[in-house]
């Protein structure tokens, strides 16, 4: 319930943070950090290290810059490939956690 006291701008402010983020800020923060851990920790089980994603990235770059327009494709696949995955699940999770009407 919002503080009778507080002002109008900053009421709507914090409404309007709240749409972007999906949540209160600090709270999607803490998330983000929660959830980084624990991509790291399966990642660090995988044998990789933050060295060897920079590694990647430069090759992927590289090799973009190398190939040319068959690396687009080969990235377009990659893409397609995992946002058959992240995309319900995001589009999921939105619907789920909206805010419901009066």
């Amino acid at each position: 319930m919002p503080n009778e006291l507080e002002p109008v701008e900053r009421r709507m402010s914090n409404d309007t943070a709240t749409r972007i983020f999906g949540g209160s800020p600090l709270g999607v923060l803490v998330r983000l950090i929660l959830v980084s851990i624990l991509v790291g920790v399966i990642l660090s089980a995988l044998g990789l290290d933050p060295l060897d994603i920079f590694d990647s990235l430069r090759r992927l770059i590289r090799n973009i810059w190398e190939m040319g327009f068959d690396a687009i494709r080969w990235v377009w696949g990659y893409f397609l490939l995992g946002a058959v995955i992240v995309i319900p699940i995001w589009l999921i999770m939105r619907i789920v956690n909206a805010p419901r009407g009066k």
